[in-house]
């Protein structure tokens, strides 16, 4: 649609300043510039969770799970690790992934319990969030830890989007419309509420509802590619990766 193709332009046209594209440029200077450090304390946080589901498919019990994931993104910080990142590959999701592989790999239980706690890059982990997360990290026993990883990116992504685009509909004040029609933005749109009933409820016309699912579903979209591009070092590679995150999803 052209709304949506003009937004996805003048995000992309902003693609130099994007979260990980910032991390990449600081990598090359000696010391790091706050804001790149910023980028990539955020990039931590919103992306916990494949890590900490990779390492519990791996085996480690949920404590260790959570002193890894917390001591790996200290490390990442102190170490410089994202210095060594090639540009070429640029995606961060690749990256984190094999920046953990090596972490683990050399990691002793001391150094993992005198990183968790203090001067972390990312608020200790929820309890309840790691409950939830532990749970997802039970199901789908024939999948191997790199399968859970990028399956639980790929929901991250689309989490992080559905998020923001709650927040732009709460600031434009229709933050309730926004509620009764997110279930028509999941990717089967199974579980739907009926435009009749939705009608009758809000008493709004289905057309007007139609045109509205149209609009947010728009909207997310821009939304999630500027995620996307977030996480990727070239704007060129944004479709790509969104349609490498689709076969994800897609995969029984």
């Amino acid at each position: 649609m052209p709304a949506a193709s003009a937004t996805e332009t003048t995000r992309e046209g902003l693609f130099a300043s994007t979260r990980w594209t910032m991390v990449l440029d600081a990598g090359e200077s000696q010391t790091p510039p706050q804001q790149a450090l910023s980028a990539l304390s955020e990039l931590c946080r919103i992306y916990w969770r494949p890590i900490f589901l990779f390492l519990r498919r791996q085996g480690s019990n949920p404590d260790d799970a959570q002193d890894l994931t917390q001591g790996f993104f200290a490390r990442l910080i102190e170490s410089r690790a994202y210095a060594r990142a090639d540009p070429d590959k640029g995606r961060f999701r690749s990256f984190l992934l094999g920046a953990l592989k090596h972490f683990v790999a050399h990691a002793h239980a001391h150094d993992r319990r005198q990183k968790r706690g203090g001067g972390m890059i990312l608020a200790p982990l929820d309890t309840a969030a790691i409950a939830e997360a532990d749970t997802r990290a039970l199901g789908g026993q024939a999948w191997s830890a790199e399968r859970v990883y990028e399956r639980e990116w790929a929901e991250t992504l689309l989490r992080q989007a559905l998020d923001r685009l709650a927040e732009e509909c709460a600031l434009a004040g229709k933050d309730e419309l926004f509620k009764e029609l997110n279930s028509h933005l999941s990717v089967t749109s199974e579980a739907a509420v009926p435009y009749e009933e939705m009608s009758l409820r809000l008493g709004r016309p289905i057309t007007t509802l139609r045109s509205d699912v149209a609009r947010l579903r728009s909207m997310y979209r821009a939304i999630l590619r500027e995620e996307v591009g977030g996480t990727v070092a070239e704007a060129s590679e944004i479709d790509a990766e969104l349609r490498h995150l689709c076969e994800v999803l897609a995969a029984d």
